[in-house]
């Protein structure tokens, strides 16, 4: 009669997840008693489906699939192994056993090899190979726990390792799988190891005095000396201060430099280290080879001791000599107490200044000015020469212009006219030379503008040319080149004569002489004569010198000169005439009663 044959619902989703549940009524909705169905009868309710009248019975659901990183997940074999590792630089021993732990992971194939770290023993330990797959040949295959056993030796990128032990859980696992393992080994220890390990044996000490005595009596008791070490016969030796210690407790001494700032010498504070030093040795075979770094007793015949110091004494210590010039209190009161030493001066070591040696000035070598030059002596980074501000303001633009000639034995060099600049705002010269067309002489830039210092003047004390020392007629020498001033610019005379007060009249009345002539010709132009008669007679003059033969024209004007020893720019008839004779003008032409014989000479 019954008519529903449902099946209650076992499957459920809860916080996102599926999960199955029992059942709470039975098939067509039958109320189920507690501990009313049996456990297999619960598991048929949710596994078997209702027997059918008609057809074949439906096959039950396969079994659950589990992944393999879920079936061995933190599943680890572990492995207790070692390798050998030379050690060629080490002469106490000359290979090295590290024992590692190597870790299989079954989810992944994976490896992975671990050194315990070891406090203090220089080396890298921790993880030696980071956790991955390793190659196994070169044919690509990798290692598999199949591969693995005890006793067996594993080579891993080149080093080799010895399997002696597994973990239980290890052991059970391939056990399981079909795996006879080997019997485990003993894991091989680190010989050098051991031996640092093994007690090192002490000497037996023979029954006398108690050799902690002094120790316990002068703990802590330092006898201090002040010294100074001579190292000048080395090369850059010099004298260090230094400060020797005596150790009471155990006669040692101990020598520390004393370094002061900026001393140019490295920091360090120890000189000779805290030890025994040896004062007199045992007399052995010469051939026979001997160890300084390396003392024995019955090497020594005496060390030293605190009555081989004192104020005043000079004691060798490993080679080095000091004399010792002073020392604390407590070295004073020791010494006085043990010795009876009440003398305790200190001996004065302090330099004596040393004399000042003159600085020599090497002589100047011709590059740029002595000024300048100079600096290189008295300073490692020369700094240029400082100059007058204030002068070179004031005289700015200031050029006092002469017309010189070259004096030299070259007769090509006797026509050469130069131009002589001097720079009023830093007293400076320079010389240019106009250019003559067919002279066969390039002209231009004859000296660049420099300083000129007066013959015979010294690096030390440099004399330079003034503009009282440019007067007409005066020799120039310029760099072993001699010139002779011949003219001279308006601008100079009108300057000198401003500054009339600060130069010497000789060199003022010089420039006047010269430009007196030209200054008659302007008042004789200026007298009333017509240019144009003026021009007219002086072309007249020009056509009849030109017949005539051509004569020097500086003798000629020489000549006017000498006889005009007043400088008056005047000459009366009579010497005009006899001039004119000399140098075979003609002077009885009809031009002659046309020529003012007050005229002056120099028009021409």
């Amino acid at each position: 009669q019954k008519t529903s044959f449902h099946r209650p619902q076992t499957l459920d989703f809860k916080n996102g997840y599926a999960f199955s549940r029992l059942p709470k009524e039975g098939v067509g909705g039958e109320t189920l008693f507690e501990n009313h169905l049996s456990q297999e009868e619960l598991d048929d309710l949710c596994t078997k489906g209702a027997t059918l009248t008609y057809g074949q019975v439906k096959r039950s659901a396969p079994s659950r699939f589990t992944p393999a990183f879920v079936a061995y997940d933190k599943k680890v074999l572990k492995f207790d192994a070692y390798f050998q590792e030379e050690v060629p630089i080490s002469a106490e021993e000359h290979y090295r056993i590290r024992q590692v732990g190597i870790y299989y992971y079954l989810e992944d194939d994976s490896m992975c090899i671990i050194e315990p770290k070891v406090k203090n023993s220089g080396l890298l330990q921790g993880k030696l190979m980071k956790r991955h797959r390793v190659p196994k040949n070169e044919q690509g295959d990798y290692y598999h726990w199949k591969d693995l056993n005890l006793g067996i030796n594993l080579t891993i990128y080149g080093r080799t390792y010895r399997l002696v032990n597994c973990d239980c859980f290890t052991k059970v696992f391939l056990e399981s799988q079909g795996i006879v393992v080997n019997p485990p080994e003993e894991l091989v220890s680190d010989p050098y190891t051991e031996q640092r390990r093994t007690p090192v044996h002490k000497r037996i000490v023979p029954a006398g005095p108690d050799p902690f005595r002094q120790f316990l009596t002068y703990d802590t008791k330092v006898l201090r000396f002040y010294a100074i070490w001579d190292d000048t016969n080395c090369a850059f030796g010099d004298h260090h201060p230094c400060v020797i210690h005596y150790f009471l407790a155990d006669d040692t001494v101990e020598v520390r430099e004393v370094h002061k700032r900026n001393d140019g010498r490295d920091p360090f504070p120890v000189l000779m280290r805290r030890q025994r030093l040896p004062k007199i040795f045992v007399d052995k075979n010469k051939n026979f080879p001997s160890c300084v770094l390396e003392i024995t007793d019955h090497e020594v015949q005496e060390w030293y001791s605190p009555k081989d110091f004192g104020i005043g004494k000079t004691v060798t210590l490993l080679g080095r000599t000091f004399l010792i010039y002073d020392c604390d209190k407590f070295t004073q009161d020791f010494y006085r107490e043990k010795y009876g030493i009440t003398d305790f001066q200190p001996v004065d070591v302090n330099k004596k200044p040393l004399e000042k040696t003159p600085q020599v000035i090497p002589p100047y070598n011709g590059f740029g000015i002595p000024e300048d030059s100079l600096q290189n002596c008295l300073s490692l980074f020369p700094k240029p020469p400082r100059k007058n501000i204030i002068k070179m303001l004031e005289n700015n633009l200031k050029v006092l212009r002469y017309q010189v000639a070259l004096e030299s034995p070259v007769p090509e060099d006797k026509n050469r006219l130069f131009i002589l600049s001097y720079f009023l705002s830093d007293d400076t010269i320079s010389i240019y030379e106009p250019p003559v067309k067919n002279s066969g002489i390039t002209g231009g830039k004859y000296l660049k503008r420099t300083k000129v210092t007066k013959p015979g003047s010294t690096p030390e004390n440099p004399i330079y040319y003034e503009p009282s020392d440019f007067t007409i007629g005066s020799t120039i020498e310029v760099f072993g080149h001699r010139f002779v001033i011949i003219d001279a610019d308006e601008y100079v005379l009108n300057y000198l004569e401003r500054n009339s007060e600060s130069f010497p009249a000789a060199t003022v009345q010089s420039i006047r002489d010269h430009f007196l002539p030209r200054k008659v010709v302007v008042e004789t132009t200026s007298s009333g004569i017509p240019k144009k008669d003026l021009d007219d007679l002086i072309v007249e003059v020009q056509k009849e010198l030109k017949l005539q033969q051509p004569f020097n024209t500086r003798q000629f004007h020489e000549a006017f000169h000498h006889f005009d020893k007043e400088g008056s720019g005047f000459l009366d008839k009579t010497k005009f005439l006899n001039i004119c004779d000399t140098f075979n003008v003609p002077s009885s032409t009809i031009l002659l009663k046309k020529v003012r014989w007050k005229e002056c000479c120099a028009c021409g």
